[in-house]
């Protein structure tokens, strides 16, 4: 008896000394620390295979070879702009007010984001619109087309899509697709037979060697991206799958968020697509003028995309998010399906509040993750105190990642506004500077507030008991989330 006693203090000291150094040997927030030294604790077998899994950090040697850069012809405009910056020299004429250059000096200088003007854009709110002009612009194709998306399925809509890549292969298009391993893990190479044997190329981030087993299953590639010839480009928070469509049942009509973009900042997308590319493919993407065609002026739209992901030092969208709130004078406005944030943006936006800014944020009804639901529901509800407005989306599921900042500032990427988005996933963000998208970015927000339900105080303080268990629960784990 007395020697078990001894063997499980001996095992209790072993594992909470290496509970300390393998959390500590890695630099992250605080409440993620103490987070995981909890469940390394408590339930140390099982912990510590969580922790292989979810909780070890992604090396920062960078994954991507920033070099590719160099191999495009981006870096030089760049540092042209970067130095322009530094001697407060606007690369182009002023587009907005001068404190909306701060974030154009921000996202340059810091975020390596190259900013461009002359875009158009159209904004698609609705799924089936939003395929049905990416597959005419895939059936238009003539040099190449390159696509990465998170989630791509093997349904009605993913047969679509594929089958418009197989006729664009057949007609001598260069097509590479980039999926991720844990989103995409419902399609296999199989369903793309016939686009490989017509020469389309095939490719899956952080691939499971082993079904569902892999160390880094916790670093996602959560991006969108498409692009077409070099001359355009699709972004937004659309996945490949019929429920995009409206088509399942558990969510209803899907509302989100997309860009078609033509113009140079499709060289962003397209540089940022190259890099991922290259970073999980043997054959990589060499240089080629046809990449980066000449792109006649199309529009009058400024745009900077931004990127970021867990291979970087800095927390790029989150630090962009974090301006873009800083910046507002009037209000507002954001859609997220996951509100989980660290406390600088969840202090950032009640600041923004006592200063009397309107902050006006809509949540979906419904879950798709309970966990992440409630927790959301909690975070979003403690702003109501400070007088943030709180809806709940009821026409169906809301995915769209959007941020309005008075009048003449936008953000829409697939980044949410969670810690997984901020500093575990590889996600893209197009800022807009341009008023008129602006406004009908904000003329479709409002049009969702008539499709959603207030959440107030007083029914808020009368939820039940299990809510409440639940949205402990949720926060408690929320930092691991």
């Amino acid at each position: 008896m007395v020697v078990m006693d001894n063997l499980v203090t001996i095992l209790f000291i072993v594992n909470i000394l290496l509970s300390i150094i393998i959390i500590f040997r890695e630099r992250r927030q605080t409440a993620q620390t103490w987070a995981w030294l909890l469940v390394l604790m408590f339930i140390p077998i099982v912990g510590f295979v969580l922790y292989f899994f979810f909780g070890r950090g992604i090396s920062k040697e960078k994954i991507f070879d920033m070099r590719s850069q160099a191999k495009i012809g981006l870096n030089v405009e760049l540092e042209e702009q970067k130095q322009a910056l530094s001697r407060h020299l606007f690369p182009h004429p002023p587009t907005a007010q001068v404190e909306v250059q701060q974030l154009v000096y921000l996202l340059t200088v810091f975020g390596q984001s190259l900013y461009t003007t002359a875009n158009s854009m159209t904004l698609y709110t609705d799924g089936r619109q939003k395929f049905d002009a990416l597959i005419a612009d895939i059936e238009q194709a003539k040099n190449h087309i390159h696509m990465e998306y998170y989630i791509y399925r093997s349904d009605a809509l993913g047969n679509e899509v594929k089958e418009a890549l197989v006729r664009a292969a057949k007609r001598g298009v260069k097509v590479r697709v980039l999926l991720d391993a844990w989103g995409s893990t419902q399609v296999s190479l199989k369903f793309f037979d016939e686009l490989r044997l017509h020469g389309g190329q095939i490719a899956f981030f952080f691939p499971l060697f082993v079904p569902y087993v892999n160390p880094r299953i916790n670093y996602r590639n959560h991006r969108k991206i498409v692009v077409i010839d070099g001359e355009i480009g699709y972004t937004g928070g659309f996945n490949v799958g019929d429920e995009y469509l409206g088509q399942v049942e558990k969510f209803g009509y899907w509302r989100d968020n997309h860009l078609r973009i033509a113009g140079s900042a499709v060289y962003s997308l397209q540089n940022r697509f190259l890099m991922d590319w290259n970073s999980q493919h043997a054959l990589e993407i060499k240089y080629d003028p046809a990449l980066f065609p000449e792109i006649k002026q199309t529009g009058t739209v400024a745009a900077q995309v931004i990127t970021s992901g867990p291979d970087t030092e800095h927390e790029e969208i989150k630090m962009t998010y974090l301006k873009m709130i800083n910046l507002a004078k009037k209000e507002i406005l954001i859609q997220t399906p996951y509100y989980i944030p660290d406390e600088a943006i969840h202090n950032a936006l009640k600041l923004a509040l006592l200063s009397g800014v309107k902050v006006h944020i809509q949540i979906p009804n419904k879950p798709d993750h309970p966990l992440v639901y409630w927790a959301t529901y909690s975070f979003a509800a403690e702003l109501l105190r400070f007088g943030a407005i709180i809806e709940t989306y009821e026409k169906g599921f809301m995915h769209a990642k959007t941020m309005i900042i008075d009048s003449g500032l936008v953000s829409i990427g697939s980044a949410n506004i969670d810690v997984r988005s901020f500093r575990l996933d590889f996600e893209v963000n197009t800022i807009i500077y341009d008023a008129q998208l602006a406004t009908k970015t904000k003329e479709a927000f409002l049009a969702d507030s008539i499709d959603s339900k207030p959440l107030t105080i007083e029914a808020y303080q009368q939820r039940k008991l299990t809510i409440k268990i639940k949205e402990g629960l949720a926060r408690l784990v929320s930092p691991l989330l």
